[in-house]
């Protein structure tokens, strides 16, 4: 099992840049692909970004391809977020998850462990 917090979520201007980062307890983080959500209000928990395991493998929602960077340290036991060019339609509250599946899924309901989230606000 394993356990997930993130921090790094804020007010923020349009155009600006945030990093999210989600840090994770228990022994077997490295063996988990990690996915980052988003959950606007009124609105279904979309999916954002994943990596594998190993780092080799990463998936973007097309609204964010080109902003946002994920990324993984195994000996940290951490995933980040970097987002960049931020737009008023990146406001939501910002979930981390973990899938014990080795592929990257993009849907909800395939992964097993979340976090309880992080609120991104973006001002025109």
């Amino acid at each position: 099992q394993v356990q997930l917090v993130e921090s790094g979520g804020g007010l923020v201007q349009a155009g600006d840049s945030l990093r999210l980062s989600c840090i994770a307890s228990g022994r077997t983080f490295s063996t988990y692909t990690m996915g980052w959500f988003r959950q606007a209000p009124g609105k279904e928990r979309d999916f954002v970004a994943g990596i594998s395991w190993s780092g080799r493998s990463t998936r973007y929602a097309d609204s964010v391809k080109g902003r946002f960077t994920v990324s993984r340290d195994n000996a940290k036991n951490t995933v980040d977020l970097q987002m960049n060019n931020l737009k008023p339609e990146d406001t939501a509250i910002y979930y981390c998850a973990a899938d014990e599946a080795t592929a990257v899924f993009t849907t909800r309901t395939a992964y097993d462990y979340w976090g309880q989230g992080t609120q991104v606000q973006v001002t025109v």
